[in-house]
């Protein structure tokens, strides 16, 4: 008789605190394999040793999966495309993040052939919906453990002192107790005293940029090159989508730029207080929305700004993988086909304004805009689009007018109301 192995569980692993802690926690309450599984999206990590690690607190495998180029070319690229900003602010950086990871844990789950996958999300955040949602648009057979909602831990000094019992090696500690999510596209921070939202945010608190009173008394310059809404060089020179990202990062970071500190309304209903930097990215929303404006008719920009909106909330929903995202991915690369041009953006002590910008595909004319002479427009022709545009101003004044002077058919017909069962004329 076959004997049957253990069934197995692939967690998304990071290293930090709360992954570390259930590693160890699911080898304790389930008799299955763990295999770790993490995703390198450009965090500043030591690879080698979150494998050690892995293994060394008991799992069965561990993977380290760079997903990088994936993860700028096919979910940061598309969201930049669409203009989309999460409640006017966020920038969408662990939200796009999330989608792709939990598509690389159902791939490795597959290829395992486990059946369960567990994360370190808690239950009051966003991220569980999003790598539950995605796995479930990708495999609805395989099953979630999360343990956050069934443990009887319930703080990160709970965990803290999981850690010590079990002799955990992690980098927290009970004073320095903020939680962060980091990859190529920026870092948030949350927890510790920026619970509080009368608490300023610590200068301290910046891994990927300045304070903006720490940055250089002179602007910085940079040029974006865009190619159908995709940005493909830096100050003339072609770059990799990655190395791309990392310049501006450097530059952007430099300079101050793109830190915001932020209340926002989490899917699961309660509002969170979080700062993200940004750098890198907030050159790009700005070059890229500056470069649109020179391109793009009115109608079109006023309706991609709508469907914006939407696109962001699908993102931080977690609802990458539906046929609505999708079906807004191919409207806007419509609108991208002629957005193709350079952006020189200035940079300063913590602000981006983009400066110039240029296109074969401008519809900017000279020509027609001048405060000069020209020979272009007839300004005589502005008198009869006037009329017309106006025309409904008119006829309501001129109804308003008849009104004072007499008694208009719709009164005369009000007037013929029913009083005591008779129509009194």
């Amino acid at each position: 008789m076959l004997k049957m192995g253990k069934e197995k569980v692939v967690l998304a692993y990071s290293g930090g605190l709360d992954t570390s802690i259930i590693l160890t926690w699911l080898k304790e309450n389930y008799d299955y394999e763990v295999i770790a599984v993490c995703c390198n999206a450009g965090q500043v990590e030591d690879f080698d040793a979150v494998e050690k690690k892995a293994y060394a607190t008991g799992a069965s495998k561990s993977y380290v999966i760079d997903i990088q180029d994936e993860f700028i070319t096919d979910f940061i690229w598309p969201t930049l495309k669409a203009g989309a900003v999460y409640e006017n602010d966020y920038l969408l950086g662990t939200s796009m993040a999330r989608p792709l990871m939990a598509k690389k844990l159902v791939e490795i789950a597959e290829a395992e052939g486990a059946y369960y996958i567990a994360h370190g999300c808690t239950g009051k955040g966003n991220d569980q919906v999003r790598f539950e949602a995605t796995i479930k648009a990708l495999n609805p057979s395989i099953k979630i453990i999360a343990p956050w909602r069934i443990w009887d831990l319930e703080s990160r000094e709970d965990l803290i002192a999981y850690a010590e019992k079990h002799q955990i090696p992690i980098a927290q500690s009970k004073e320095k107790i903020y939680s962060r999510d980091q990859n190529i596209w920026h870092i948030s921070h949350e927890g510790g005293n920026l619970e509080s939202p009368w608490n300023e945010h610590l200068d301290d608190i910046h891994v990927m940029s300045v304070p903006p009173e720490k940055a250089p008394d002179q602007p910085t310059y940079v040029e974006i090159d865009f190619v159908k809404g995709v940005p493909v060089a830096m100050n003339g020179t072609p770059l990799s989508p990655l190395e791309l990202l990392t310049e501006l990062n450097k530059i952007g970071g430099e300079n101050g730029v793109g830190t915001i500190d932020i209340i926002e309304n989490r899917l699961v209903g309660m509002k969170s207080r979080g700062v993200y930097e940004t750098p890198g990215g907030t050159i790009l929303y700005k070059a890229h929305s500056a470069l649109e404006k020179l391109i793009l008719d009115r109608d079109t920009m006023a309706y991609k700004n709508l469907i914006a909106q939407k696109y962001a909330q699908l993102v931080y929903d977690g609802m990458w993988y539906t046929p609505l995202r999708e079906a807004i991915d191919a409207f806007v690369n419509v609108t991208q086909e002629m957005v193709t041009g350079t952006v020189k953006v200035k940079l300063y002590k913590g602000s981006c304004t983009p400066a110039a910008t240029k296109s074969d595909n401008s519809l900017y004319s000279e020509e027609f805009a001048t405060f000069s002479k020209d020979e272009v427009y007839n300004q005589k022709d502005a008198e009869g689009f006037i009329n017309l545009f106006a025309l409904p101003l008119k006829i309501r004044a001129i109804q308003k007018q008849n009104k004072k002077g007499g008694e208009t058919e719709n009164e005369a017909l009000e007037r013929k109301v029913l009083k005591g069962g008779e129509f009194v004329g």
